[in-house]
């Protein structure tokens, strides 16, 4: 193998490397650390989404526990519908 079959065989796979770097997305830092691009913000909105989705089953789990509120909640309800249709 010669030295021009050399320089081409590394830029092959150099080249190789860096579509499959770009086809999975992950980005260099400046001090060469890999890490997917756009992970971070869409980890962050899923988190918060998640953690709201909890808070609602909470409230969803005490509501349906409450035996004793349950006809209060009731009257409430039936409150909040007479007065929207006023």
């Amino acid at each position: 193998m010669g030295p021009f079959e050399m320089v081409v065989g590394i830029v092959l796979i150099v080249t190789i490397g860096s579509i499959i770097r770009a086809r999975y997305g992950i980005r260099r830092d400046r001090h060469g650390n890999g890490h997917v691009a756009g992970h971070d913000v869409e980890t962050k909105a899923l988190q918060a989404e998640i953690r709201a989705l909890k808070e609602r089953i909470q409230v969803l789990e005490r509501i349906a526990t409450d035996h004793n509120r349950a006809v209060t909640l009731d009257q409430e309800i039936e409150k909040l519908r007479d007065g929207s249709k006023i």
